[in-house]
This record gives structure tokens, sequence and C-alpha cells, in this order.
């Protein structure tokens, strides 16, 4: 598992946030689990194309927003 963090701005805000990426994904758990200060807040897989769906989510932040991150972990070519 490797750990590192990301920040995406809306609204006018910035957000950020701990990124848990599970290197060896088979499966049995998403990929990408996402924490704001601790708080688990989704998690993501990737699916047709290469494109990250939520896979889990804690219904704390907005689904806009948890666009917005699944998009920037998407940039890094993960």
């Amino acid at each position: 598992m490797e750990l590192f963090e990301i920040s995406v701005s809306s609204n006018n805000e910035h957000h950020h946030f701990e990124i848990r990426d599970y290197m060896h994904h088979d499966g049995e758990q998403c990929k990408y689990e996402v924490y704001k200060n601790g708080v688990f807040i989704a998690s993501f897989e990737p699916g047709p194309h290469k494109h990250l769906h939520i896979c889990k989510n804690a219904g704390i932040e907005q689904e806009e927003l948890l666009n917005q991150i699944a998009d920037q972990l998407e940039s890094y070519n993960l």
C-alpha cells in the first residue's frame, strides 16, 4: 500500500485528502481509499478504459467533489 496526498478545489475552497493506493488490487477491495483528516470519505476502482468509478461512498462529500478526486487520480496515470 502506498500513501500520498492530493488537493482539489471546489467552490473556492481547497480540500486536502489522504489517498491509500492498494497497488496489488485484486478485486477483493477497492484500489484507492480516500480519507480527510483520518475519516473515510470514499473509495474508487478502475472501470472500463481506465476511468475510476466510486466503489464505496460514505456520503460525507458531494459527488461532484468525488468526481474531481477521481479526475485528479486519473491524471497521475496510476
